[in-house]
């Protein structure tokens, strides 16, 4: 074998040995790529729990409040209507009595 064979043939090694190199590169590449796919979408589907979760309690609050506030709103609404019937029972009884004045001697 000649001078020029074995520096072909010494090319032709390393190339083969580079292209190895390469392919490994682009492998391990790949299953980094994939293992940080999978680590977004466990993140995004983590935010979205929480974000569910958040609204969830927000929902439950919201109607919490909304519930106290009628709750307060009847609760006024009847001590209103209490106090306009016992106002107009007196007005009645004072009306009665007073016409049971005129009329009797």
């Amino acid at each position: 074998m000649d001078v020029s064979s074995r520096v072909l043939s010494e090319l032709a090694s390393r190339e083969a040995a580079l292209d190895q190199q390469i392919e490994a590169a682009r492998e391990e590449a790949r299953r980094e790529v994939e293992a940080a796919e999978r680590e977004a979408a466990r993140v995004v589907a983590d935010a979205e729990a929480r974000a569910r979760q958040m609204q969830q309690e927000h929902d439950a609050a919201l109607q919490s409040e909304s519930e106290g506030i009628l709750s307060e709103a009847r609760s006024q609404a009847e001590r209103e209507a209490q106090e306009r019937r016992e106002r107009a029972s007196g007005r009645v009884q004072a009306a009665a009595e007073q016409i049971l004045r005129a009329v009797l001697p």
